[in-house]
């Protein structure tokens, strides 16, 4: 077995940090929607009469994830308070907890706001969700035999029926679930619950439409995700460890040359980027 250097993917995307950076303040424009107009917490769907009502905080999470809030807006608690039919002691203990999840700030004598996250932020975020999916599937290669390894043939079957019909959107669909179950077969709850945290976090879902959204990633993105689920089948727990770190490095590595590619072709934005920075390749990541 060829010998794997453990840091490598953190190194490639660490080595990154000053291209991706220089990219990354009208990236979050773009993707988090920083600086336009707030849409009301009565845009969200009500809550019927003969469905269960979800929990409280799953719904004002749900409401920030789905970009219903926009990040940056304001959430007024009477109005989150009369929206939902509470009052607004529940939404602000909901609040403060999605404070505490990163989603929201909470200004004191100000107002409660949807968090925009920084750019350092947006990287280390990659970086641990670099971490944390390897180890999960060295875990999931240990386990042998189990559940979650037809779950993964199966959505590689559907994902192929994805690209060849290049629907991107159900192709994006297909990766959070191949992800999750991967982190759901790790059997490490520990891992799964610093995981979900992560991921809403990043509100990773927008972002890897950027990425497919990329001539030829969506190929590329299948072959990869073969490779992880090859050594997990082999029981190879440094190989899946390894191809996932690979996977997760190129995954992002497309999210920010997607933008950068966006934003080169506006004159406004173009002459604020050096050169120098500009990606190398117009070819998507291997």
């Amino acid at each position: 077995m060829p010998e794997v250097n453990e840091s490598a993917g953190s190194n490639m995307l660490i080595a990154n940090f000053g291209h991706i950076s220089r990219h990354l303040t009208p990236f979050l424009h773009a993707s988090y929607g920083v600086g336009m107009s707030p849409i009301t917490p009565n845009s969200s769907q009500p809550t019927t009469q003969s469905s269960k009502p979800e929990p409280l905080l799953s719904r004002l999470r749900q409401l920030v994830l789905s970009g219903t809030a926009l990040p940056g807006s304001q959430l007024s608690e009477a109005a989150l308070s009369e929206d939902f039919a509470v009052s607004r002691t529940p939404v602000r203990e909901a609040l403060k907890q999605l404070e505490n999840e990163g989603l929201v700030e909470i200004k004191p004598r100000v107002g409660t706001f949807v968090r925009v996250p920084t750019r350092r932020e947006i990287v280390e975020m990659f970086q641990l969700k670099e971490s944390l999916e390897g180890l999960a599937a060295g875990l999931l290669a240990r386990r042998g035999d189990v559940p979650e390894l037809e779950q993964l043939r199966e959505n590689l079957r559907t994902s192929t029926m994805a690209v060849r019909s290049d629907d991107r959107d159900r192709y994006a669909e297909l990766v959070h679930d191949f992800h999750h179950i991967i982190v759901q077969g790790s059997s490490n709850e520990k891992l799964q619950a610093h995981y979900e945290l992560l991921m809403n976090q990043l509100a990773y879902q927008r972002l890897v439409l950027k990425s497919v959204a990329q001539p030829g990633r969506m190929a590329h993105s299948m072959q990869e995700h073969e490779a992880v689920l090859e050594a997990i089948e082999s029981k190879d727990h440094i190989g899946a460890e390894f191809a996932m770190r690979h996977h997760v490095v190129a995954s992002s590595d497309q999210v920010f040359t997607a933008f950068a590619h966006e934003h080169l072709s506006s004159p406004k934005t173009t002459a604020l980027i050096d050169p120098k920075t500009r990606p190398h390749s117009e070819e998507p990541h291997a």
